[in-house]
């Protein structure tokens, strides 16, 4: 069983894992929010966050979504997205990468889910 000692050593490791792994959204263009409908290539399931690959006229976007456990709260399974759906999202693209864009929500059909 961990002594205090031990767990008092490791607590600032462990706070600082999922912070490392985070990104912050100052990157990201507040100002010019985008909607964009495509066709999913491709999508990651994972932590920090859920990513999709959105082809549209004249490019492929790389879409970040919600974690994982707040898109299943939302009531968006993983299995709620596949390759090959229609979907539209409204979001803002990364200041460097034009390839990027974070989303504010995502359409798929008539329901619509509240990333942020």
């Amino acid at each position: 069983m961990p002594t205090r000692r031990m767990l008092l050593a490791l607590a600032p490791a462990l706070l600082a894992a999922p912070a490392a792994a985070h990104h912050g959204w100052g990157s990201y263009e507040a100002q010019t929010p985008q909607t964009l409908t495509g066709e999913i290539e491709r999508v990651e399931f994972a932590n920090p966050h859920a990513t999709l690959w959105l082809k549209t006229p004249g490019k492929t976007w790389e879409v970040v979504l919600a974690p994982p456990f707040r898109m299943i709260n939302r009531g968006l399974p993983r299995e709620g997205l596949r390759a090959g759906m229609t979907v539209t999202v409204m979001g803002y693209p990364h200041r460097q990468r034009e390839e990027e864009l974070r989303a504010e929500w995502i359409r798929i059909g008539e329901q619509v889910t509240q990333l942020r």
